[in-house]
């Protein structure tokens, strides 16, 4: 049951991210490395790959895919978060609390651990191998 609950917060966490990233677009595209080209295609394409992984961890059958491309997408992201902090970097119309920013960071890896989890349907396990051992 706990799972359950996890797996539907996780969901949930990426759900409205995922709308986020087409409602507010121009916001997360400020926290895009400035290296990298096209920001905002960078959004519209992981607002949608979150979206995605939502449909991916709900559906049974590939759970815990969706969940192992999330966990890595959560740490694809990671240089964005980084960015945001260490640029200190407006967002959603203001300044965020750089305390915010830079707990955000350790968070991530909270949401990875929740990720792999709550997709693993393993009741005893954290990550079970491919060949079912623990």
């Amino acid at each position: 049951m706990l799972k359950s609950i996890l797996r539907l917060l996780v969901c949930l966490v990426f759900f409205i991210g995922g709308i986020g990233h087409f409602l507010l677009a121009e916001d997360f595209a400020g926290i895009v490395p400035p290296i990298l080209p096209w920001p905002m295609l960078i959004v519209w394409l992981t607002g949608l790959l979150e979206l995605l992984l939502v449909v991916g961890i709900l559906w049974p059958a590939q759970r815990r895919l969706a969940g192992k491309l999330a966990a890595v997408y959560c740490l694809l992201v990671l240089p964005a978060n980084i960015y945001q902090a260490l640029s200190d970097v407006p967002i959603f119309g203001g300044p965020v609390a750089p305390e915010l920013l830079w707990l955000r960071i350790p968070l991530q890896f909270v949401l990875i651990a929740a990720i792999l989890w709550s997709t693993n349907d393993n009741p005893k396990a954290l990550i079970q191998s491919p060949s079912g051992d623990v």
